[in-house]
Protein backbone atom coordinates (compact mmCIF):
# COMPACT_ATOMS: atom_id res chain seq x y z
CA UNK A 1 0.00 0.00 0.00
CA UNK A 2 1.44 3.38 -1.08
CA UNK A 3 1.95 5.89 1.73
CA UNK A 4 1.51 8.99 -0.42
CA UNK A 5 2.59 10.80 -3.56
CA UNK A 6 5.64 13.09 -3.39
CA UNK A 7 6.88 15.76 -5.80
CA UNK A 8 10.62 16.57 -5.54
CA UNK A 9 12.08 19.71 -7.15
CA UNK A 10 15.90 19.51 -6.93
CA UNK A 11 18.31 20.76 -9.62
CA UNK A 12 21.19 18.53 -8.46
CA UNK A 13 20.56 15.18 -10.13
CA UNK A 14 22.54 12.92 -7.71
CA UNK A 15 20.75 14.42 -4.71
CA UNK A 16 17.36 14.12 -6.45
CA UNK A 17 17.93 10.47 -7.39
CA UNK A 18 19.09 9.65 -3.85
CA UNK A 19 15.88 11.09 -2.40
CA UNK A 20 13.71 9.40 -5.02
CA UNK A 21 15.25 5.99 -4.36
CA UNK A 22 14.98 6.29 -0.58
CA UNK A 23 11.34 7.43 -0.62
CA UNK A 24 10.30 4.75 -3.12
CA UNK A 25 11.90 2.12 -0.88
CA UNK A 26 9.84 3.51 2.02
CA UNK A 27 6.60 3.02 0.07
CA UNK A 28 6.00 6.44 -1.48
CA UNK A 29 5.16 7.28 -5.09
CA UNK A 30 7.72 9.84 -6.24
CA UNK A 31 8.07 12.22 -9.18
CA UNK A 32 11.36 14.13 -9.41
CA UNK A 33 12.00 17.26 -11.50
CA UNK A 34 15.02 19.51 -11.93
CA UNK A 35 13.46 22.99 -11.73
CA UNK A 36 10.71 25.08 -10.20
CA UNK A 37 8.99 25.52 -13.57
CA UNK A 38 8.82 21.75 -14.09
CA UNK A 39 7.39 21.35 -10.58
CA UNK A 40 4.62 23.83 -11.33
CA UNK A 41 3.83 22.06 -14.58
CA UNK A 42 3.54 18.71 -12.75
CA UNK A 43 1.18 20.29 -10.22
CA UNK A 44 -1.07 21.46 -13.06
CA UNK A 45 -1.24 17.89 -14.36
CA UNK A 46 -1.32 15.74 -11.19
CA UNK A 47 -2.23 15.67 -7.52
CA UNK A 48 0.42 15.24 -4.81
CA UNK A 49 0.37 14.79 -1.03
CA UNK A 50 3.67 16.62 -0.33
CA UNK A 51 6.06 18.82 -2.32
CA UNK A 52 9.78 18.76 -1.39
CA UNK A 53 11.38 21.90 -2.89
CA UNK A 54 15.04 22.96 -3.01
CA UNK A 55 15.55 26.55 -1.87
CA UNK A 56 18.28 27.44 -4.40
CA UNK A 57 17.43 26.60 -8.01
CA UNK A 58 18.18 28.42 -11.29
CA UNK A 59 15.56 30.58 -13.07
CA UNK A 60 12.78 30.07 -10.47
CA UNK A 61 14.15 29.66 -6.96
CA UNK A 62 12.47 27.77 -4.14
CA UNK A 63 10.76 30.81 -2.61
CA UNK A 64 9.29 31.89 -5.96
CA UNK A 65 8.20 28.30 -6.64
CA UNK A 66 6.56 28.16 -3.22
CA UNK A 67 4.56 31.34 -3.92
CA UNK A 68 3.26 29.86 -7.18
CA UNK A 69 2.41 26.56 -5.46
CA UNK A 70 0.36 28.50 -2.92
CA UNK A 71 -1.57 30.03 -5.82
CA UNK A 72 -2.08 26.75 -7.69
CA UNK A 73 -2.65 24.43 -4.72
CA UNK A 74 -3.14 26.37 -1.46
CA UNK A 75 -3.52 23.30 0.75
CA UNK A 76 -0.54 21.29 -0.56
CA UNK A 77 2.04 20.77 2.26
CA UNK A 78 5.48 22.06 1.16
CA UNK A 79 8.81 21.18 2.80
CA UNK A 80 11.85 23.28 1.82
CA UNK A 81 15.44 22.02 1.44
CA UNK A 82 18.43 24.32 1.71
CA UNK A 83 22.19 24.14 2.01
CA UNK A 84 22.04 27.58 3.56
CA UNK A 85 20.47 26.69 6.87
CA UNK A 86 20.12 30.19 8.18
CA UNK A 87 17.33 31.53 10.36
CA UNK A 88 16.46 34.06 7.64
CA UNK A 89 15.94 31.29 5.07
CA UNK A 90 13.70 29.33 7.40
CA UNK A 91 11.65 32.38 8.38
CA UNK A 92 11.19 33.45 4.75
CA UNK A 93 10.01 29.94 3.82
CA UNK A 94 7.57 29.70 6.71
CA UNK A 95 6.16 33.15 5.98
CA UNK A 96 5.37 32.08 2.45
CA UNK A 97 3.55 29.00 3.70
CA UNK A 98 6.13 26.21 3.95
CA UNK A 99 5.15 23.61 6.52
CA UNK A 100 8.74 22.74 7.48
CA UNK A 101 12.30 22.88 6.19
CA UNK A 102 15.45 20.67 6.11
CA UNK A 103 19.12 21.59 5.81
CA UNK A 104 21.51 19.75 3.51
CA UNK A 105 22.97 17.20 3.70
CA UNK A 106 19.50 15.73 4.24
CA UNK A 107 19.07 13.45 7.24
CA UNK A 108 16.88 10.74 5.69
CA UNK A 109 15.44 9.61 9.02
CA UNK A 110 14.45 13.20 9.80
CA UNK A 111 12.93 13.54 6.31
CA UNK A 112 10.86 10.39 6.85
CA UNK A 113 9.68 11.60 10.27
CA UNK A 114 8.59 14.97 8.83
CA UNK A 115 6.72 13.30 5.96
CA UNK A 116 4.87 10.97 8.35
CA UNK A 117 3.84 13.95 10.50
CA UNK A 118 2.74 15.93 7.44
CA UNK A 119 0.65 13.04 6.10
CA UNK A 120 -0.94 12.46 9.51
CA UNK A 121 -1.78 16.17 9.74
CA UNK A 122 -3.29 16.10 6.23
CA UNK A 123 -5.33 13.02 7.13
CA UNK A 124 -6.71 14.70 10.26
CA UNK A 125 -7.58 17.88 8.34
CA UNK A 126 -9.35 15.82 5.68
CA UNK A 127 -11.28 13.80 8.28
CA UNK A 128 -12.23 16.98 10.12
CA UNK A 129 -13.56 18.55 6.93
CA UNK A 130 -15.41 15.36 6.06
CA UNK A 131 -16.93 15.20 9.54
CA UNK A 132 -18.03 18.83 9.35
CA UNK A 133 -19.56 18.22 5.93
CA UNK A 134 -21.39 15.14 7.25
CA UNK A 135 -22.63 17.04 10.31
CA UNK A 136 -23.78 19.94 8.19
CA UNK A 137 -25.58 17.56 5.84
CA UNK A 138 -27.06 15.62 8.74
CA UNK A 139 -28.50 18.70 10.40
CA UNK A 140 -29.80 20.53 7.37
CA UNK A 141 -33.53 21.17 7.35
CA UNK A 142 -34.20 18.40 4.85
CA UNK A 143 -33.08 15.81 7.41
CA UNK A 144 -35.64 16.91 9.99
CA UNK A 145 -38.58 14.62 9.32
CA UNK A 146 -42.01 16.28 9.43
CA UNK A 147 -45.10 17.04 7.37
CA UNK A 148 -47.48 18.56 9.93
CA UNK A 149 -48.48 22.25 9.76
CA UNK A 150 -47.27 22.74 13.34
CA UNK A 151 -43.74 21.59 12.53
CA UNK A 152 -43.83 23.59 9.32
CA UNK A 153 -44.31 26.69 11.46
CA UNK A 154 -41.41 25.66 13.70
CA UNK A 155 -39.05 25.15 10.73
CA UNK A 156 -40.07 28.47 9.16
CA UNK A 157 -39.12 30.17 12.42
CA UNK A 158 -35.83 28.26 12.57
CA UNK A 159 -34.98 29.42 9.05
CA UNK A 160 -35.58 33.06 10.00
CA UNK A 161 -33.66 32.79 13.28
CA UNK A 162 -30.57 30.93 12.03
CA UNK A 163 -28.78 33.83 10.23
CA UNK A 164 -28.93 36.07 13.33
CA UNK A 165 -26.76 36.05 16.47
CA UNK A 166 -29.72 36.31 18.85
CA UNK A 167 -30.10 34.04 21.86
CA UNK A 168 -32.68 31.30 21.31
CA UNK A 169 -34.71 29.38 23.90
CA UNK A 170 -36.06 26.05 22.61
CA UNK A 171 -38.95 24.65 24.62
CA UNK A 172 -40.83 21.39 24.54
CA UNK A 173 -41.29 18.06 26.26
CA UNK A 174 -38.47 15.56 26.57
CA UNK A 175 -37.88 13.65 23.36
CA UNK A 176 -39.39 16.21 20.97
CA UNK A 177 -36.08 16.98 19.26
CA UNK A 178 -34.82 20.18 20.90
CA UNK A 179 -31.17 19.31 20.31
CA UNK A 180 -31.89 18.50 16.66
CA UNK A 181 -33.39 21.98 16.21
CA UNK A 182 -30.36 23.56 17.93
CA UNK A 183 -28.09 21.71 15.50
CA UNK A 184 -30.16 22.92 12.55
CA UNK A 185 -29.91 26.54 13.73
CA UNK A 186 -26.14 26.35 14.10
CA UNK A 187 -25.42 24.62 10.79
CA UNK A 188 -27.73 27.00 8.90
CA UNK A 189 -26.01 30.03 10.43
CA UNK A 190 -22.89 32.00 9.40
CA UNK A 191 -21.18 30.23 12.35
CA UNK A 192 -21.50 26.79 10.73
CA UNK A 193 -17.71 26.41 10.34
CA UNK A 194 -17.12 27.46 13.95
CA UNK A 195 -17.38 25.13 16.99
CA UNK A 196 -20.76 23.83 18.16
CA UNK A 197 -20.40 23.00 21.86
CA UNK A 198 -23.09 21.12 23.80
CA UNK A 199 -23.54 21.14 27.57
CA UNK A 200 -26.20 19.15 29.44
CA UNK A 201 -26.83 21.21 32.58
CA UNK A 202 -28.69 18.34 34.26
CA UNK A 203 -26.06 15.66 33.57
CA UNK A 204 -23.14 17.44 35.28
CA UNK A 205 -23.00 17.78 39.09
CA UNK A 206 -23.55 21.34 40.30
CA UNK A 207 -20.09 21.42 41.89
CA UNK A 208 -18.46 20.72 38.53
CA UNK A 209 -20.77 22.62 36.19
CA UNK A 210 -19.21 26.04 36.82
CA UNK A 211 -15.77 24.71 35.90
CA UNK A 212 -17.29 22.94 32.87
CA UNK A 213 -18.81 26.19 31.60
CA UNK A 214 -16.11 28.71 32.45
CA UNK A 215 -12.95 26.66 33.03
CA UNK A 216 -10.50 26.87 35.95
CA UNK A 217 -6.89 27.63 36.78
CA UNK A 218 -4.44 25.17 38.29
CA UNK A 219 -5.03 24.97 42.04
CA UNK A 220 -8.44 26.69 41.90
CA UNK A 221 -9.87 23.84 44.00
CA UNK A 222 -8.89 20.42 45.29
CA UNK A 223 -8.12 18.22 42.30
CA UNK A 224 -7.50 21.11 39.87
CA UNK A 225 -4.08 19.86 38.82
CA UNK A 226 -3.88 21.95 35.66
CA UNK A 227 -5.64 24.75 33.83
CA UNK A 228 -8.84 23.77 32.04
CA UNK A 229 -10.52 25.63 29.19
CA UNK A 230 -14.27 26.00 29.75
CA UNK A 231 -17.03 25.40 27.22
CA UNK A 232 -17.68 29.11 26.61
CA UNK A 233 -14.00 29.58 25.76
CA UNK A 234 -14.07 26.43 23.61
CA UNK A 235 -17.10 27.72 21.70
CA UNK A 236 -15.20 30.90 20.82
CA UNK A 237 -17.11 32.56 17.94
CA UNK A 238 -19.33 29.52 17.41
CA UNK A 239 -22.43 28.34 19.27
CA UNK A 240 -22.91 26.94 22.76
CA UNK A 241 -26.00 24.82 23.40
CA UNK A 242 -27.13 24.73 27.04
CA UNK A 243 -29.57 21.85 27.37
CA UNK A 244 -31.93 21.66 30.39
CA UNK A 245 -31.17 25.27 31.33
CA UNK A 246 -33.95 25.14 33.93
CA UNK A 247 -31.73 22.95 36.15
CA UNK A 248 -29.10 25.66 36.77
CA UNK A 249 -28.45 26.55 40.42
CA UNK A 250 -29.09 30.17 41.56
CA UNK A 251 -25.31 30.85 41.70
CA UNK A 252 -24.76 29.69 38.12
CA UNK A 253 -27.83 31.60 36.96
CA UNK A 254 -26.14 34.82 38.15
CA UNK A 255 -22.89 33.94 36.35
CA UNK A 256 -24.68 33.02 33.13
CA UNK A 257 -26.63 36.29 33.30
CA UNK A 258 -23.34 38.19 33.39
CA UNK A 259 -22.11 36.33 30.31
CA UNK A 260 -25.28 37.19 28.41
CA UNK A 261 -25.24 40.84 29.52
CA UNK A 262 -21.52 41.68 29.40
CA UNK A 263 -20.25 38.96 27.02
CA UNK A 264 -17.46 38.18 29.48
CA UNK A 265 -16.54 35.67 32.22
CA UNK A 266 -13.66 34.53 34.44
CA UNK A 267 -12.15 31.10 34.94
CA UNK A 268 -12.40 29.72 38.45
CA UNK A 269 -9.36 30.87 40.42
CA UNK A 270 -8.49 33.70 37.99
CA UNK A 271 -8.92 37.46 38.01
CA UNK A 272 -8.46 37.64 34.24
CA UNK A 273 -11.66 38.64 32.42
CA UNK A 274 -12.21 36.82 29.14
CA UNK A 275 -14.51 37.91 26.32
CA UNK A 276 -16.85 35.58 24.44
CA UNK A 277 -18.61 35.96 21.11
CA UNK A 278 -20.37 32.60 21.37
CA UNK A 279 -24.04 32.49 20.46
CA UNK A 280 -26.19 30.93 23.17
CA UNK A 281 -28.97 28.46 22.38
CA UNK A 282 -30.73 27.10 25.47
CA UNK A 283 -33.36 24.40 25.84
CA UNK A 284 -35.69 23.21 28.59
CA UNK A 285 -38.70 20.95 29.15
CA UNK A 286 -39.60 22.84 32.34
CA UNK A 287 -42.18 25.60 32.68
CA UNK A 288 -39.84 28.51 33.43
CA UNK A 289 -42.72 30.87 34.16
CA UNK A 290 -43.86 28.63 37.02
CA UNK A 291 -40.24 28.28 38.18
CA UNK A 292 -39.96 32.09 38.32
CA UNK A 293 -43.12 32.32 40.44
CA UNK A 294 -41.61 29.82 42.88
CA UNK A 295 -38.37 31.79 42.98
CA UNK A 296 -36.38 28.95 41.38
CA UNK A 297 -35.43 30.80 38.19
CA UNK A 298 -34.30 34.40 37.83
CA UNK A 299 -36.65 36.66 35.94
CA UNK A 300 -33.82 38.76 34.44
CA UNK A 301 -32.08 35.60 33.16
CA UNK A 302 -35.35 34.35 31.69
CA UNK A 303 -35.77 37.51 29.60
CA UNK A 304 -32.13 37.37 28.48
CA UNK A 305 -32.59 33.79 27.29
CA UNK A 306 -36.06 34.20 25.86
CA UNK A 307 -35.12 36.66 23.11
CA UNK A 308 -36.48 34.23 20.52
CA UNK A 309 -38.60 31.34 21.76
CA UNK A 310 -39.20 28.20 19.72
CA UNK A 311 -41.79 25.73 21.02
CA UNK A 312 -41.71 22.18 19.65
CA UNK A 313 -45.15 20.56 19.97
CA UNK A 314 -45.37 17.02 21.39
CA UNK A 315 -45.82 14.18 18.93
CA UNK A 316 -49.39 13.50 20.06
CA UNK A 317 -50.34 16.98 18.76
CA UNK A 318 -48.83 16.38 15.33
CA UNK A 319 -49.93 12.89 14.37
CA UNK A 320 -49.25 13.68 10.70
CA UNK A 321 -45.52 13.35 11.46
CA UNK A 322 -45.79 9.77 12.75
CA UNK A 323 -45.97 7.94 9.34
CA UNK A 324 -42.85 9.60 7.83
CA UNK A 325 -40.97 9.15 11.12
CA UNK A 326 -41.89 5.45 11.19
CA UNK A 327 -40.61 4.99 7.64
CA UNK A 328 -37.40 6.95 8.40
CA UNK A 329 -36.56 4.97 11.56
CA UNK A 330 -37.49 1.68 9.87
CA UNK A 331 -34.99 2.32 7.10
CA UNK A 332 -32.33 3.61 9.52
CA UNK A 333 -32.40 0.65 11.89
CA UNK A 334 -32.82 -1.95 9.18
CA UNK A 335 -29.56 -0.73 7.68
CA UNK A 336 -27.80 -0.45 11.05
CA UNK A 337 -28.80 -3.99 12.02
CA UNK A 338 -28.27 -5.36 8.49
CA UNK A 339 -31.82 -6.72 8.32
CA UNK A 340 -34.27 -6.69 5.43
CA UNK A 341 -37.25 -5.31 7.34
CA UNK A 342 -39.27 -3.45 4.73
CA UNK A 343 -42.64 -2.54 6.27
CA UNK A 344 -45.17 -2.87 9.10
CA UNK A 345 -48.40 -4.78 9.09
CA UNK A 346 -51.55 -2.66 8.98
CA UNK A 347 -52.40 -3.62 12.56
CA UNK A 348 -48.92 -2.65 13.82
CA UNK A 349 -49.02 0.65 11.98
CA UNK A 350 -52.47 1.44 13.44
CA UNK A 351 -51.22 0.72 16.96
CA UNK A 352 -48.36 3.15 16.46
CA UNK A 353 -50.62 5.80 14.95
CA UNK A 354 -53.10 5.86 17.83
CA UNK A 355 -50.53 5.75 20.66
CA UNK A 356 -50.11 8.96 22.71
CA UNK A 357 -46.25 8.91 22.96
CA UNK A 358 -45.45 10.39 26.37
CA UNK A 359 -41.78 10.03 25.35
CA UNK A 360 -42.40 11.74 21.99
CA UNK A 361 -40.15 11.12 18.97
CA UNK A 362 -37.46 9.47 21.10
CA UNK A 363 -39.99 6.87 22.28
CA UNK A 364 -41.17 6.19 18.73
CA UNK A 365 -37.57 5.75 17.59
CA UNK A 366 -36.87 3.28 20.41
CA UNK A 367 -40.01 1.30 19.52
CA UNK A 368 -39.01 0.99 15.87
CA UNK A 369 -35.44 0.01 16.75
CA UNK A 370 -36.76 -2.67 19.14
CA UNK A 371 -39.23 -3.94 16.53
CA UNK A 372 -36.56 -4.20 13.83
CA UNK A 373 -34.28 -6.18 16.16
CA UNK A 374 -37.07 -8.56 17.25
CA UNK A 375 -38.70 -8.97 13.83
CA UNK A 376 -38.24 -12.47 12.37
CA UNK A 377 -39.30 -11.65 8.83
CA UNK A 378 -39.54 -8.66 6.54
CA UNK A 379 -42.76 -7.25 8.08
CA UNK A 380 -43.07 -5.88 11.61
CA UNK A 381 -46.21 -7.20 13.31
CA UNK A 382 -47.95 -6.29 16.57
CA UNK A 383 -45.98 -9.09 18.26
CA UNK A 384 -42.78 -7.09 17.65
CA UNK A 385 -44.15 -3.98 19.38
CA UNK A 386 -44.22 -3.31 23.15
CA UNK A 387 -47.17 -5.02 24.79
CA UNK A 388 -48.67 -1.87 26.35
CA UNK A 389 -49.53 -0.52 22.88
CA UNK A 390 -52.26 -3.12 22.55
CA UNK A 391 -54.18 -1.62 25.47
CA UNK A 392 -54.27 1.92 24.13
CA UNK A 393 -57.78 1.95 22.64
CA UNK A 394 -59.68 5.08 23.58
CA UNK A 395 -63.40 5.07 24.37
CA UNK A 396 -64.20 6.52 20.95
CA UNK A 397 -62.16 3.77 19.29
CA UNK A 398 -64.07 1.13 21.25
CA UNK A 399 -67.34 2.78 20.17
CA UNK A 400 -66.21 2.66 16.54
CA UNK A 401 -65.86 -1.11 16.90
CA UNK A 402 -69.44 -1.33 18.16
CA UNK A 403 -70.70 -1.54 21.76
CA UNK A 404 -71.61 -5.03 23.07
CA UNK A 405 -75.36 -5.39 23.06
CA UNK A 406 -75.97 -8.59 25.07
CA UNK A 407 -74.89 -9.67 28.54
CA UNK A 408 -72.61 -12.49 27.24
CA UNK A 409 -70.97 -10.02 24.83
CA UNK A 410 -70.52 -7.51 27.64
CA UNK A 411 -68.99 -10.15 29.91
CA UNK A 412 -66.63 -11.32 27.17
CA UNK A 413 -65.50 -7.76 26.52
CA UNK A 414 -64.95 -7.21 30.25
CA UNK A 415 -63.02 -10.48 30.54
CA UNK A 416 -60.82 -9.56 27.59
CA UNK A 417 -60.11 -6.10 29.05
CA UNK A 418 -59.18 -7.59 32.45
CA UNK A 419 -56.82 -10.10 30.81
CA UNK A 420 -55.17 -7.36 28.76
CA UNK A 421 -54.71 -5.22 31.87
CA UNK A 422 -53.25 -8.10 33.90
CA UNK A 423 -50.80 -8.98 31.13
CA UNK A 424 -49.79 -5.33 30.80
CA UNK A 425 -49.32 -4.96 34.56
CA UNK A 426 -47.03 -8.00 34.63
CA UNK A 427 -45.09 -7.19 31.42
CA UNK A 428 -46.62 -10.17 29.59
CA UNK A 429 -45.57 -12.80 32.19
CA UNK A 430 -48.51 -15.23 31.96
CA UNK A 431 -47.84 -17.01 35.28
CA UNK A 432 -48.10 -13.78 37.27
CA UNK A 433 -51.03 -12.49 35.21
CA UNK A 434 -52.98 -15.71 35.78
CA UNK A 435 -52.26 -15.57 39.52
CA UNK A 436 -53.54 -11.96 39.75
CA UNK A 437 -56.71 -12.95 37.85
CA UNK A 438 -57.34 -15.98 40.09
CA UNK A 439 -57.22 -18.49 37.23
CA UNK A 440 -54.75 -21.16 36.14
CA UNK A 441 -52.08 -20.47 33.52
CA UNK A 442 -53.71 -23.13 31.28
CA UNK A 443 -57.06 -21.29 31.39
CA UNK A 444 -55.31 -17.99 30.71
CA UNK A 445 -53.65 -19.43 27.61
CA UNK A 446 -57.03 -20.68 26.42
CA UNK A 447 -58.60 -17.22 26.93
CA UNK A 448 -55.69 -15.51 25.12
CA UNK A 449 -56.24 -17.81 22.15
CA UNK A 450 -60.02 -17.41 22.29
CA UNK A 451 -59.93 -13.60 22.23
CA UNK A 452 -57.04 -13.39 19.76
CA UNK A 453 -54.83 -11.50 22.19
CA UNK A 454 -51.35 -11.08 20.70
CA UNK A 455 -48.36 -10.84 22.99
Amino acid sequence: MKKGRILIAEDEKPQRELLEGFLRKEGFEVDGVGSGREALQRLRESVYDIALIDYKMPELDGLQTLREIRRLSPELPVVMMTAYGTVETAVASMKEGALDYLTKPIDLDELLLIFEKVLERSRLIYENKLLKAQLKERYTFKHIIYQSPKMEEVMNLVARVAPSSSTVLIRGESGTGKELIANAIHYASPRAEKPFVKVSCSAIPETLLESELFGHEKGAFTGALQRRIGRFEEASEGTIFLDEIGELSPVLQVKLLRVLQEREFQRLGSNLTLKTEARVIAATHRNLEDAMKRGEFREDLYYRLNVISIFIPPLRERKEDIPPLIDYFLKKYSQLNQKKVTNLSQEARMLLLRYSYPGNVRELENMIERAVVLCRGEIITTQDLPFHLQDEKSEKEWESLGKPKTLPESLEQLEKDLILKALRDHQGVQTKAAESLGISERVLRYKIKKYGIRL
